[in-house]
Parts: C-alpha cells; structure tokens; sequence
C-alpha cells in the first residue's frame, strides 16, 4: 500500500477536515494507494497577505518535511499558493504536488488561455506570485473574483444557492469577454461548486486539489519526482528547530 500525505493549510477540526476530504469522491485510484490528510499545527487565519504566504510556508513545511520518514510515497499540497512545495522538495525524495501550478501547467494542454475564478480579489496576489514564477501572465486572461468572503474551515456548504450562480455568472465573463479557453477554480476551498460548473459552462473546468492527486499517482506509476539540481539539499538543515516552532505556537495561537 502506498500511502500519499494531503497536507491542510490550516489548523481546523475534524468535522473541517472532512470537507477537505471530500474531494476524493467521484476519483478512481488503485487499490494500493491511499490518502491521508493532515492539518498544520498553526499557520495563518487566511491567505491574503504577503505575510501570511511566509507564515504558511513555514507550516506547511513543518507538517510534511518527515513525510519520507513516516512512510508515505508522496506529498500534496491542499493550497492553490502552492506553500511549502518548493522547501519540501528539498528535502524529500519523494514528489511533492501543490495544485497551483499543475493547474495552469495542465490548463495549457487543454486550451489556449485560462482565467482563474476566485472568491475575493484579496487572493489576487496568490496568483500573480505563480504567474510570475512560470512566466506565463500572457496565458491568463483574466482573474474574476465574485467578491464574497472565503470560508476556509466549512468552505461553501450551506452558500451553494448564493455563491455557485455568481460563479457561473464570473465564469462566462471571463469566457466571452476575456476569451478563457478554460476555467480554473481559484482554490481548494472551491471543490464543491465544480460539478455545478462544469455542468453548466461551455469549456473545461478544473478542479485543482483532484488534480494534483492525479498527478502524484501518475509521477508514482512512472517513477518519476522532482530534479535534485533544481530543489538541491540544505547543507545546514534545521528540521527539529522548526518542529520546535510550530509545537510553540500551537500552544500558544488560536487557530
């Protein structure tokens, strides 16, 4: 049995968490893979700031940087910013997947250009740090946000009449006038309205947090994981000082 590590980007109970989890229904997967998701012990309130993309980061690295150690074969990442993908790939061998950029990377095999459809403009920044990362601003037509707050802990449930039309309204917009060939829902908290969408909306839609658990059955089918030359090793690492920092501030923050 190969067990794949889904890390949750925020403190949250297991009620919370269980939505989280419900974006394996509908995905088929071997009988010898599993997932198992984790919540960090602390981390930021919401992803809207430059400061907070540190702040997860930081636990996120933490809840996955022993991952090899206990046994699981691969890493997701439950988290459009992608946080703490580039540090676990240093120290892990074993893939490691945000969703973020596989969904724009996969976008690209599936149309021309791509828009991002968010809940609030405040996780604009989110996506302009992947952009800038991949170079790719000249693929995406447009980010649209429908401006209602996000909800990180119960995600949609009990908004579906409110929100999924607004999202589908978003969505055509940034098909007809901003000429999307794809739609790419703007996070993980979003998994629930997919099936509305995709079922109402004329060109593909992605889901990203499935996706990324596609991939890392793929890159374990293929024996493949990310290039030592591009995540070298630390020569330093300080792994027990970071466990050390999130057990304190566990103790200490409120979720």
């Amino acid at each position: 049995m190969k067990k794949v590590l889904t890390i949750v980007p925020f403190a949250m109970s297991a009620d919370n968490l269980a939505l989280r989890q419900q974006q394996l229904q509908g995905l088929q997967f071997g009988p010898d893979l599993q997932f198992e998701y984790r919540s960090v012990k602390a981390g930021p309130v919401n992803y809207s700031s430059h400061h907070d993309f540190v702040l997860a980061d930081a636990s996120i690295f933490e809840a996955g940087c022993r991952a090899q150690e206990e046994g699981f074969a691969a890493v997701c990442i439950d988290t459009m910013s992608d946080s703490g993908v580039a540090a676990l790939r240093s120290v892990l061998d074993i893939p490691v997947f945000g969703p973020g950029k596989v969904s724009m990377l996969t976008a690209l095999m599936l149309g021309d250009k791509f828009s991002i459809l968010t809940m609030a403009s405040r996780w604009k920044p989110l996506y302009k740090k992947a952009l800038d990362e991949l170079g790719m601003h000249h693929k995406c037509a447009s980010v649209r946000a429908i401006e209602v707050s996000p909800d990180n802990q119960g995600l949609l449930s009990g908004k579906e009449e409110e929100v999924f039309p607004l999202l589908e309204a978003a969505a055509m917009k940034a098909i007809e006038i901003d000429g999307a060939d794809v739609i790419i829902l703007g996070s993980t908290t979003m998994h629930q309205a997919h099936g509305y969408l995709q079922g109402r909306l004329p060109v593909p839609v992605i889901n990203p947090g499935p996706l990324s658990y596609k991939m890392a059955e793929a890159a374990l089918a293929l024996g493949h994981s990310h290039s030592r030359t591009a995540y070298p090793r630390p020569m330093h690492p300080r792994l027990d000082m970071l466990t050390a920092m999130m057990d304190a501030a566990k103790k200490n923050v409120q979720p």
